[in-house]
């Protein structure tokens, strides 16, 4: 191999090990979310574990976040829980930190 061909074996295998980290990252952060709405709904372990892989589920819906906001605040209000978008987009943040951490320790 010459070294080009090196060097962009190297870009590609990076690439893919970037995307898999981005799509751990964004799976944890949607189950530690869909947890957060689960003990907002007062819901029991097995429920809460049901419902977050739900929320997990939902990222495969459509590209973005919004398949996942819009499921969680749906929930949330069907369950009667006062809750704005703006409230799920925070605590989405707030668990994207979290998830990061988490999976790539503090940074």
């Amino acid at each position: 191999m010459t070294s080009f061909e090196d060097r962009e074996s190297a870009e590609e295998a990076k690439f893919a090990h970037d995307a898999d980290v981005l799509f751990r990252i964004q799976a944890r952060r949607n189950k530690l979310l869909g947890q957060w709405a689960a003990e907002r709904m007062e819901l029991d372990a097995a429920e809460t574990e049901s419902y977050a892989r739900g929320v997990v589920q939902a990222e495969f819906e459509e590209a973005g976040d919004e398949d996942v906001i819009r499921k969680v605040l749906g929930d949330l209000l069907m369950a009667g829980i006062e809750v704005t978008e703006a409230e799920i987009r925070k605590a989405l943040e707030a668990k994207s930190i979290e998830a990061r951490r988490q999976l790539l320790g503090n940074f």
